[in-house]
């Protein structure tokens, strides 16, 4: 019988579906107080896929990595993402 896996990536299937990966996308820059939706492309550096669509603001930034400031349930979190993941949006008016 087969183990089960309980690896980071389990469950992720249809949420880590191909996407192209733009070089525009990959330039993006956001400045601290933006807001931004989490939008995982598969490959290396992605966040935990509990944290696909969800919405946070920027605190910073971490070499070119930035600084995301959300709340889980009533946890707040800070998770360190990759441009690539990032979707400008909301009160901002960066809906570009």
């Amino acid at each position: 019988m087969v183990q089960k896996s309980h690896g980071p990536r389990k469950g992720t299937r249809r949420k880590f579906r191909a996407k192209k990966i733009t070089l525009t996308r990959r330039l993006k820059t956001f400045k601290t107080g933006d807001i931004v939706h989490i939008d995982i492309c598969p490959g290396k550096k992605m966040p935990y896929h509990r944290f696909q669509g969800k919405t946070g603001r920027v605190a910073g930034g971490r070499g070119r990595a930035y600084v995301i400031e959300l709340k889980d349930g009533q946890k707040p979190k800070k998770l360190i993402i990759m441009p690539e993941h990032l979707k400008s949006g909301g009160v901002n008016g960066n809906n570009k």
